[in-house]
């Protein structure tokens, strides 16, 4: 399915959302220098994987400029993953390890089934499973981890769904699903924050 919109406007588009993720990302990797943010390492290495996986796709079904924010999200999710792995504890749970099962899980429906639309649905349901880490750990640590760049991401994939030059299960539910779970970061991170940050300041005193 063709969502109207010229050529030119969905170029546009795609190069807002790739310069969102990109000031994203950049402020992310430097509050990982300062040691301020300590990502989940897991996490973002997975999300390297699926997201260049779910770029394939979204090529491959004709997604065009929509799909350039997701080619390059996967290359800052690297960077992300292996930075974090400097910086943050190397203790893997046994959910992180089936998380990466449910990726290769994905890989193996594109191979085997050569299935895109359904490799696509494996892989959002395995990257949505994805951000337990992240959840657990931003639920615990709220102060280690970004809000900025969680809702930023949020945006850039709303920009990036509009700027898809095809609309199919296999482009739109991929980058749709990044839009909620980013999103729900950025509002859990907020909400534990304010809760620690009552915690620590006590109860009000009485009004006179």
């Amino acid at each position: 399915m063709i969502l109207s919109g010229s050529p030119h406007t969905k170029i546009v588009l795609g190069a807002l959302a790739a310069l969102i993720a990109l000031v994203a990302y950049a402020l992310y990797l430097r509050n990982i220098a300062r040691g301020s943010t300590k990502p989940h390492a897991f996490s973002w290495l997975l999300w390297a994987l699926l997201t260049g996986m779910a770029f394939l796709a979204q090529a491959l079904q004709g997604g065009g400029a929509g799909g350039w924010v997701t080619g390059f999200s996967s290359l800052a999710c690297l960077a992300i993953g292996l930075a974090a792995l400097r910086v943050s504890d190397k203790q893997f749970h046994t959910l992180d390890w089936l998380f990466l099962c449910g990726a290769l899980l994905a890989m193996a429906l594109w191979i085997v089934a050569r299935n895109v639309t359904l490799s696509v649905i494996a892989l959002t349901i395995t990257d949505v499973l994805g951000y337990g880490p992240t959840f657990r750990k931003g639920w615990e640590r709220p102060d280690e981890d970004m809000v900025t760049s969680f809702t930023l991401n949020a945006l850039k994939y709303i920009v990036a769904i509009l700027a898809l030059e095809s609309y199919s299960l296999a482009t739109w539910l991929y980058p749709a699903s990044l839009v909620i779970m980013n999103g729900a970061v950025s509002v859990m991170l907020l909400a534990r924050r304010r809760r620690f940050l009552s915690a620590r300041l006590g109860p009000r005193p009485p009004a006179r």
